[in-house]
C-alpha cells in the first residue's frame, strides 16, 4: 500500500515536521493541501505555503497552498472546500500545527494560553470535524482514510505538567482527540492515531527556544518515515487505530533499527529527549 493519488490535508505544512511528512507522501505521488498561516517570508521562521508547495512538487506530488489559521472555523471550512474542488476529496488529515510556550503559570499570559489551546486542542478538533465528511467518503470508497495527530502519549504525571501546565494541557488536548476520535470513527473504517518523537527534532521553531543544541537532535525525516508507516497501514484493522506511537519504536517494529541517518550529528548518541515520553 502506498499514497499515490491520495489527498493529504496537512496543517502547519509550510516547514519542519509537517513539510517533511508532506514530501515523504509526495514521493509516492500524493496530493498535499498545505494548510498553514505563513504566506510571507519570515527571516526567523523560513518557509511559506508557497515555498513548501514548490518543494512538494519537486518531490513528485501535487500541492495546493492554502493560507489558513486553524483557529478560524470559516477559514478551515473554506480550506477543506478548496481541497475538495481541487483534488476531489480528502483521504488523510495530519494535525501537525501547534504552538508552544514552555512557561509556568506565573509567566504564561492568558493570550498565550488561548493561543496554545486554540491551535493545539481546538484546532485539532476543528480540523478533524471539518474533514470528517470527506474522510467518511474516502473510507466508504476503500481509500484507507486516516487521521494522524502529532501529539504525545497521555501520561498523567506531575513532572509533565508542573514546568508548563498550559502547554501540557494544550498538547494533551490533541491526544485526547486521538483517544476519543479513534473510538468514535472506528465504525466508519477511519483510523486515528498519534505520533510523537522520542528525541527533540531539529526544526526552525525549536531554534526559537533558548539553550537548545540542534546538534543533539534528530531530523524531521524520522517522523516523516514513521508517519508514512502509519498512513499506509490498513485503516480497517482495529489494531491500527487508537495508538500513541513513538517514532523510533515504530520504526524498530518495522525492522529499522539503525537510526543514525536521522541524527543531525551522525554518530551522536547523546540526544536530547523530548517531553512526555516516560
Amino acid at each position: 500500500m502506498d499514497l499515490k493519488g491520495k489527498t493529504l490535508f496537512i496543517t502547519g505544512a509550510s516547514r519542519g515536521i509537517g513539510l517533511a511528512i508532506a514530501k515523504r507522501a509526495a514521493a509516492d505521488g500524493a496530493n498535499i493541501v498545505v494548510a498553514a498561516k505563513s504566506a510571507e517570508p519570515n527571516p526567523k521562521l523560513p518557509g511559506t505555503i508557497y515555498s513548501a508547495a514548490e518543494e512538494i512538487r519537486a518531490a513528485g506530488g501535487q500541492a495546493l497552498p492554502v493560507q489558513v489559521d486553524i483557529r478560524d472555523e470559516d477559514a478551515v471550512l473554506a480550506a477543506v472546500q478548496q481541497a475538495v474542488l481541487t483534488f476531489g476529496g480528502i483521504d488523510i488529515l495530519v494535525n501537525n500545527a501547534s504552538a508552544i510556550s514552555l512557561t509556568d503559570t506565573e509567566h504564561t499570559p492568558m493570550k498565550r494560553y488561548d493561543l496554545m489551546n486554540g491551535i493545539n486542542a481546538r484546532g485539532t478538533y476543528l480540523c478533524t470535524q471539518a474533514c470528517l465528511p470527506e474522510l467518511k467518503k474516502s473510507a466508504a470508497a476503500g481509500r484507507n482514510a486516516h487521521v494522524l495527530t502529532m501529539s504525545p502519549p497521555l501520561s498523567m504525571k506531575t513532572h509533565w505538567f508542573a514546568p508548563h501546565t498550559a502547554y501540557t494541557m494544550a498538547k494533551y488536548g490533541m491526544s485526547m482527540c486521538t483517544l476519543g476520535h479513534a473510538g468514535e470513527l472506528r465504525k466508519y473504517g477511519i483510523a486515528v492515531n498519534s505520533l510523537w518523537p522520542r528525541t527533540a527534532i531539529a526544526t526552525a521553531a525549536l531554534q526559537m527556544i533558548p539553550g537548545v543544541d540542534l546538534k543533539a537532535c534528530r531530523k524531521p525525516e524520522i517522523l516523516a518515515d514513521a508517519a508514512y508507516l502509519i498512513l499506509t497501514s490498513d485503516a480497517r484493522d482495529e489494531r491500527n487505530s487508537g495508538n500513541f506511537h513513538i517514532d523510533d519504536t515504530l520504526l524498530a517494529a518495522h525492522g529499522q533499527v539503525d537510526l543514525d541517518r536521522y541524527a543531525v550529528t551522525p554518530g551522536n548518541r547523546k540526544l536530547i529527549p523530548d517531553f512526555f515520553v516516560d
